[in-house]
């Protein structure tokens, strides 16, 4: 018997979507036949894990901060708006139920993605690349759509991110607006004018090109973040027991589920970093009751419901956009909120653009003549952040709407349509279980992301206009 051997050793970048990896071909085995019998032979299962190498492996704890970093952002100030859409009763399950969904979609993502490195004999693949590999190793009628599946997937992402930090463009100027109309009345009128003051500081800020030079402005975003959460904690849970239940509601109609769908998937998914942050991971402890998934998702869906609830319960129908909006502006705590949220959003502006950035650079930098690479890096990033301002301008003072927007279209998409239909394709050849019920489920969970994407997506521009 004679091996072929491997002579294309896989390759992979863990540090975005887009994880590169040189196939192997499929080895041909000689299987000796005796007497007319195929021999059985001990064929070691590929191990994807076996053959990742890498100089700074993320650890359990690693990844599992990262996660949280990844799904604990400012839309878990727009919660409290979500269940006085929904009612405390049905934002309660519904935020729970929701959380549940994002987990298993995830979850199933992962499994596809292992399904098909193993198949393919890959270390790891970002996103759009196990939508590729999916559709290569599918049915044949499908393989001619591979490409299109990874364009169609690196799109979406880059759109996601792009709009997402539109919609952090608001946040910014909404806090501004708050903040300086206090001591300054007419400013109350300027939501349009902080974001053209912002514009000039974003374009500078976002030429820094290396991720290492963003740690310190990380450091100051997440730091501002835990001033402001904490400050509007206290005015959450202060005075809570002059509220009444009987002066909520407890469910509301039909029109508010999904404005509340599409809040929480706007604030609770982060499907975009889940490959690179899985893919960093030396051990196979991303999966599984105690894995790095199931123990972040437990802290995100428990914070998330219980913000949500509690900050619905103590403002009622007074909710704003975001929490931070309810807070009396003429006390110095209050102010504090609305200057820490600001800076955080702005340093988090910055960080969130770079992922979009390097995957529209990757597609382009070869079209472009090297010696030209400096000043069209300059020209890009100058142009993009113009561009999502100008969302953002759009959007004017809508953030709920926006952030509804954004959750629907493409939160929807990618963080349940998209993995419910590529574990069909993987499962495809090995069957969906007993009665077809990983098919059916997967259906089902692609008619709810459709039906978030057409509902919330018509009454957010019904609320625009």
């Amino acid at each position: 018997m004679t091996e072929k051997k491997d002579k294309y050793p896989s390759t992979f970048t863990i540090d975005n979507f887009s994880s590169t990896a040189t196939l192997a071909n499929n080895d041909q085995i000689k299987v000796p036949i005796e007497n007319g019998n195929i021999q059985k032979m001990d064929h070691k299962v590929y191990n994807p894990y076996e053959h990742r190498t890498m100089e700074h492996a993320n650890s359990f704890s690693g990844a599992l901060t990262h996660l949280l970093k990844s799904s604990l952002g400012t839309g878990i100030l727009a919660i409290p708006r979500a269940f006085r859409n929904a009612g405390l009763l049905v934002g309660l399950f519904g935020t729970l139920l929701i959380g549940f969904l994002c987990t298993h979609t995830i979850h199933i993502l992962v499994k596809a993605s292992h399904k098909v490195c193993t198949r393919g004999k890959i270390p790891s693949l970002g996103f759009a690349d196990t939508a590729e590999e999916a559709f290569k190793q599918g049915p044949k009628p499908l393989r001619p759509w591979a490409r299109f599946a990874k364009n169609f997937v690196e799109i979406a992402l880059v759109l996601t991110y792009y709009c997402g930090n539109a919609v952090y463009i608001v946040f910014i100027s909404v806090s501004m607006t708050k903040l300086f109309s206090y001591y300054y009345p007419d400013t109350a009128s300027w939501d349009q004018y902080f974001k053209l003051m912002i514009l000039v500081p974003l374009i500078l800020c976002c030429q820094i090109r290396e991720l290492k030079h963003m740690v310190p402005f990380s450091f100051i975003a997440n730091s501002m973040m835990v001033v402001a959460f904490s400050i509007t904690l206290y005015y959450i849970f202060s005075n809570m027991s002059s509220v009444k239940l009987s002066d909520r509601n407890l469910y509301t109609n039909w029109e508010g589920i999904p404005s509340f769908f599409s809040t929480v998937l706007f604030a609770m998914e982060g499907i975009g970093t889940i490959m690179p942050v899985e893919n960093s991971m030396k051990k196979p402890r991303f999966l599984g009751c105690n894995g790095v998934l199931n123990s972040a998702m437990i802290v995100v869906v428990s914070l998330y419901t219980c913000i949500g609830f509690f900050g619905y319960y103590k403002f009622g129908e007074e909710t704003s956009a975001t929490i931070t909006g309810n807070l009396p502006s003429n006390e110095i705590p209050a102010q504090i909120v609305q200057a820490s949220i600001s800076v955080a959003v702005f340093f988090t502006f910055m960080l969130q653009f770079y992922v979009p950035m390097e995957i529209t650079w990757t597609r382009i930098k070869d079209r472009i003549p090297e010696n030209r690479h400096n000043i069209s890096q300059i020209l890009l990033r100058t142009v993009l952040v113009i561009f999502v301002t100008g969302i953002a301008a759009a959007g004017g003072e809508h953030l709920g709407t926006l952030i509804d927007l954004v959750g629907a279209v493409f939160f929807s998409t990618l963080g349940l349509f998209v993995p419910a239909f590529i574990e069909i394709i993987v499962d495809w050849d090995e069957g969906w279980g007993k009665y077809q019920w990983r098919l059916v489920k997967d259906i089902l969970i692609m008619f709810i992301a459709i039906f978030g994407l057409v509902s919330g997506s018509y009454y957010a521009v019904a609320e625009m206009e």
